[in-house]
């Protein structure tokens, strides 16, 4: 395999762990550039960036637009992990187009919770025609999260309730050091139904993460975790 270099956008705990296992995976970490370096966007170029193959961005929902901007513009394609931001990824799709650097995003990097939110769709179409279940998500997340619901858990809602038909409701627990829970529950009158996935450790985003990151070197295009994983069209 050859040498493959990643810049780190946000050095929290999740920036940490991707530099953690980028360096026992083989990569170069090109630049670590916290909030102070960043400065939301002012502080990257592709100079700051360590002229890096790749960069991952896991930050403030504040400050991941301009973050994510100034990646694309330097040339150099980025995986973003921060949520809550959502709300501008029209203009960040047309910036990627523009400058034709890749961008993959997702809510979380898990590869068990992207099968989850498979799993759900499925369970939306096979409960859809049954009377008496209610379904709801509970997502318990650290309490230092700032986005209520999660971006985990609207991803996941938003597969059960298309197949569904109908809205499901979110309750969200921030709370000591959780990494991530998240619970898609169908509750009968005599019975529940579970879909569960428990996060033990950090590492399980990062290991994602830096899988995104390889994949898109020399990609062009918005991508997310569904192309990575070459999961089936949604029907």
């Amino acid at each position: 395999m050859s040498e493959r270099s990643i810049a780190i956008i946000g050095d929290g705990k999740m920036g940490q762990a991707i530099k953690q296992l980028a360096f026992a995976e083989g990569w170069t970490v090109a630049a670590v550039l916290g909030e102070r370096e960043s400065a939301r966007g002012s502080g990257i170029n592709a100079g700051t960036l360590g002229n890096a193959d790749v960069a991952v961005e896991f930050t403030q929902p504040d400050a991941a637009v301009a973050n994510i901007t100034a990646s694309l513009r330097a040339g150099v394609p980025v995986v973003v992990g921060t949520t809550g931001w959502y709300d501008a990824l029209p203009d960040v799709t047309r910036i990627a187009k523009e400058t034709g650097a890749g961008l993959l995003w997702s809510p979380n990097f898990s590869l068990g919770v992207n099968v989850l939110i498979e799993l759900a769709r499925y369970a939306g179409t096979l409960m859809r025609p049954l009377e008496g279940f209610d379904a709801h998500i509970v997502e318990t997340h650290h309490s230092r999260k700032k986005d209520a619901p999660s971006g985990t858990a609207i991803a996941i809602g938003k597969a059960a309730s298309d197949t569904l038909d109908r809205p499901i409701p979110t309750t969200s627990v921030r709370t000591g050091s959780v990494p991530g829970t998240h619970e898609l529950i169908f509750d009968g009158a005599f019975e529940q139904l579970a879909l569960t996935h428990l996060a033990r450790d950090r590492r399980v985003f990062a290991e994602g993460a830096l899988k995104a990151a390889d994949w898109l070197i020399g990609k062009r295009g918005v991508f997310t975790m569904r192309d990575l994983l070459e999961l089936p069209a949604r029907r």
